[in-house]
């Protein structure tokens, strides 16, 4: 986008405003208010916050920009390198936001600069309240100026919470963020994320590219975390708040369990089934690590591209639990050319053995009319973490399942 004067800037800001309550009180909730081709799968990157949380500057970007590329994450796909809470400074004397200066000196459209000369892009966050929940400038009554503040900057993704917002309704406060980076000219990826409160499946689509479906992620297995009014909840616990919403997710707006805690949780299993699952739901892949620190082991679950081309696929369709028992979980999720992908989750910390007859199974998508005929057709099967064929479906299955962990394979139709 091109420089503007500051006059023009504040104009277009005032005029932009105006309009924008109009529209509000003219409702519209079909209005379609979001750039089209900016999330046909789920997108793909970093954030500071699982990590870092309020602790972020300059150089931390600079760097992760730099290993995302050193270490064949960007080549993997991971794309965004998404700044959260706590980058900001105050406003200037015309209402625009400015970055922290003594945390990102060089300014947001230089950090831009760098992360785009690496082939990638740049995400920031923002808040629908007075102010964020890490206590800095909200964006509410400043949505156009931030906007515009923005795409000055060649931000390419918002990730827009929810402290702070008194009696607003979220419908009308995404609303009118969205006409705003629509009238800002610049296309921005506008990630929702409310924490599901209040069903942003059901109104997000025509808004945002990805909307939060719970409240936050952390770092362990089957756990939850009370803060008071909300919690926080381990994998497990996120994966099954899923149930129910796969309806509404498809190409351009996506269901978001939140971002991933692979490499932050206790054993290299658990990230593994983490990721996998992920993958399964078609969730956003935004990693939560510490890059420059990472193990060769969480760099080769991130950056598995047969796990990755699962999460990736075109037909663009969430997986779903086919069976459950106590401890234990076989999920299926449909692929594009009549493919499939499996994965059997062993929730329980001791192994376990697994024995699947293919010929016996009936494994349908009544939702996407969608059927695996196992007892007409023999399906090769690939294991996805051994990176290997794994015979036919002519044959059942037996494998072992470690605790915590999964094993995942790909389905494809012999010819």
């Amino acid at each position: 986008m091109t420089r503007r004067s500051l006059p023009t800037i504040l104009a277009a800001a005032l005029c932009l405003t105006t309009a924008a309550a109009a529209a509000n009180d003219a409702g519209a909730d079909d209005e379609t208010l979001k750039f089209p081709n900016l999330a046909a799968t789920p997108p793909m990157g970093w954030n500071s916050w699982n990590t870092f949380a309020c602790e972020i500057n300059e150089q931390l970007i600079r760097d992760t920009a730099d290993v995302m590329v050193a270490s064949g994450m960007r080549d993997a796909g991971y794309v965004y390198v998404n700044l959260d809470d706590c980058w900001h400074g105050s406003r200037d004397d015309n209402g625009f936001i400015q970055p922290d200066p003594k945390r990102f000196p060089s300014g947001i459209r230089a950090l831009a600069d760098y992360v785009h000369a690496r082939g990638l892009k740049l995400g920031i966050y923002s808040d629908a309240g007075t102010k964020t929940c890490g206590g800095r400038p909200g964006s509410q009554g400043h949505e156009y100026q931030d906007a515009l503040q923005y795409a000055r900057w060649s931000v390419d993704y918002l990730k827009y919470d929810w402290c702070n917002t008194g009696d607003r309704t979220p419908a009308e406060a995404y609303r009118t963020m969205a006409r705003a980076l629509i009238a800002a000219g610049r296309p921005i990826l506008f990630s929702i994320c409310e924490w599901g409160d209040n069903k942003p499946w059901l109104w997000g689509a025509p808004i945002g590219h990805q909307w939060r479906t719970t409240g936050d992620i952390m770092n362990c297995w089957d756990c939850a975390v009370s803060h008071g009014n909300w919690d926080s909840n381990g994998v497990l616990r996120i994966l099954d708040k899923q149930a129910g919403l796969r309806q509404y997710a498809g190409p351009g707006h996506w269901n978001d369990p939140d971002m991933m805690e692979v490499g932050n949780l206790p054993a290299a299993s658990e990230d593994r089934a983490h990721f996998a699952l992920w993958a399964m739901l078609a969730a956003p892949l935004i990693a939560g690590n510490d890059l420059r620190k990472m193990s060769p082991a969480t760099r080769a679950i991130l950056t598995n591209r047969e796990v990755i081309a699962v999460d990736q696929d075109p037909l663009g369709l969430s997986g779903f639990p086919y069976k459950k028992e106590p401890g234990f979980d076989i999920w299926v999720k449909p692929l594009a050319h009549d493919a499939w992908a499996v994965a059997l989750l062993n929730r329980d910390a001791t192994p376990r053995k697994v024995r699947v007859d293919w010929s016996h199974e009936e494994v349908e998508d009544a939702l996407n009319h969608r059927r695996a005929e196992l007892a007409k057709h023999v399906y090769k099967l690939r294991d996805l973490l051994a990176h290997r064929d794994a015979g036919t479906t002519a044959q059942p299955l037996q494998v072992a399942v470690p605790g915590h962990d999964v094993a995942m394979y790909r389905l494809e139709r012999t010819k």
